[in-house]
């Protein structure tokens, strides 16, 4: 196998804007189908939620207080280790919540943004501060309902309607991939995410396995370095 195999053959620019516009075609067509999805997912039916007691920086805290007096709520659940290090938790809910620091632009269209982890407070709170997040953290540690008791690693979309809440979406495995902006931006990049599942052309660039983000040394990737951090079998 030569170099060259590890690029895509070279062209005039007439050529190269010729064969993007057959890929662009494609591209409109997902980006409507799509929107006709979102459309139909406008259109599901929604299911009452039972009252849900979470814990906060503030103690106890309803599952209402989340909506900040707004009428819509997105929760990302982030799976939390109990007992383990700050470099040991999860790291695809680390990568998903790192790029999700700044729900301004939810807010002003009327829609809260919060994290719910199934931790205990008592860890999950030294871990924001540590890691420096700034969007709302809570506790669902001791949770019965089904709704925070499972499934962690997911988005969870609700409606208000008074005092009464309503979920009316749950998004997970691959869906979550919505809030992680590194993913769809390599999804435009020559190589891809480089991960073994990809469909490239022969002798593409490609990472042994999928979670390249799975921590290295003892820590998710966003994690290295920062103070405080310590190996596995140390405690913050």
């Amino acid at each position: 196998m030569s170099a060259n195999d590890m690029f895509p053959p070279v062209v005039d620019r007439e050529t190269w804007l010729k064969e993007r516009t057959v890929l662009l075609a494609r591209e409109k067509a997902h980006t409507r189908e799509g929107d006709a999805i979102a459309a139909a997912r406008r259109r599901l039916p929604m299911t009452e939620v039972d009252p849900v007691e979470l814990t906060g920086p503030n103690g106890a805290t309803s599952l209402l207080d989340l909506f900040q007096g707004h009428d819509e709520l997105i929760v990302y659940k982030h799976m939390f280790h109990t007992g383990r290090p700050f470099e040991a938790q999860c790291e695809g809910c680390t990568l998903s919540i790192w790029h999700a620091q700044d729900s301004a632009y939810l807010d002003v269209r009327g829609i809260a943004f919060a994290i719910v982890a199934e931790g205990p407070w008592n860890e999950v709170g030294p871990f924001v501060d540590f890691m420096g997040y700034t969007v709302p953290w809570y506790s669902a540690h001791g949770a019965t309902d089904p709704i925070f008791a499972d499934s962690y690693g997911t988005i969870l979309c609700f409606l208000r309607i008074g005092d009464r809440v309503f979920l009316t979406n749950e998004v997970t495995d691959r869906g979550v991939e919505a809030i992680m902006v590194p993913l769809k931006l390599m999804d435009l990049s020559v190589y891809g995410r480089k991960e073994p599942w990809e469909d490239a052309p022969e002798g593409w660039p490609k990472q042994p396995h999928a979670y390249w983000f799975w921590r290295k040394d003892g820590r998710p990737v966003p994690q290295w370095g920062r103070p405080g951090a310590t190996s596995l079998t140390g405690h913050n």
